[in-house]
């Protein structure tokens, strides 16, 4: 099980601003690289408060591959907290692999070495172009949540998801399946595809930090829901 860490603003005036707003402003800026040490050191320090192995994600942008000196970041971080490197994940967009594929490529082979997580995030709504699935130091795949939306009625997009699902598993990746909101959805994958981990509101809407470990208490409790494999985190 593991959490992925969000970033979130709610400004004192206008209210929470939507991360689709401040997140490209802040790439045009210059600012993300700055939000992305601070997500980077705020999820590590929280994830080594929490139970058991439980790890933690955080997404980086294209930029932070020339803006953010990232494998010191990621190192500092991980020795404040005194938190295992195999707890940290790494997630990056098909969008930032193609935009810096060279030092993105460089960059990720030396978290790899660490033995930090490196997952492909949104899969499935950039490029999709597969050369990178070998060629680039992942372990994991998290398939865009619109290959899941209509699963329940529509049987060509159990099948798609099925073989997206097939193929990850064939490159000996952990196949995670985002957005997953009913039970009728989770049981339908449970049944019919290679799926290894889901992410959604089916098992937790975004929560503040100060949540989180009541959260984990309860999924690793003896009565919790089994089969909800990872949650996500507001950062």
């Amino acid at each position: 099980m593991s959490c992925e860490a969000l970033a979130r603003w709610t400004h004192p005036e206008l209210g929470p601003i939507s991360p689709a707003t401040f997140i490209p402003l802040a790439e045009e800026m210059g600012l993300i690289s700055d939000i992305t040490a601070f997500v980077v050191e705020s999820a590590t320090s929280e994830c080594a408060n929490w139970a058991g192995s439980v790890g933690v994600a955080v997404n980086v942008s294209a930029r932070d591959f020339r803006g953010l000196d990232l494998l010191s970041v990621v190192g500092r971080s991980l020795n404040r907290a005194g938190l295992p490197a195999n707890r940290l994940e790494i997630e990056v967009t098909e969008t930032a692999v193609i935009e810096e594929r060279d030092l993105a490529n460089s960059v990720l082979q030396g978290l790899a070495e660490q033995g930090i997580v490196i997952a492909l995030d949104d899969f499935g709504t950039g490029y999709s172009s597969l050369s990178y699935l070998h060629a680039l130091p992942f372990n994991k795949l998290k398939i865009d949540r619109s290959f899941v939306a209509d699963i329940g009625k529509d049987p060509r997009a159990l099948l798609l998801l099925t073989n997206v699902a097939r193929l990850g598993r064939d490159l000996d990746l952990t196949v995670v399946a985002e957005g997953v909101e009913t039970e009728e959805q989770l049981v339908l994958m449970q049944q019919t595809t290679s799926v290894q981990q889901v992410q959604g509101y089916l098992f937790s809407r975004p929560l503040p930090a100060r949540d989180i470990a009541e959260l984990i208490g309860r999924m690793n409790g003896p009565n919790s829901f089994r089969p909800a494999d990872q949650k996500r985190l507001r950062g």
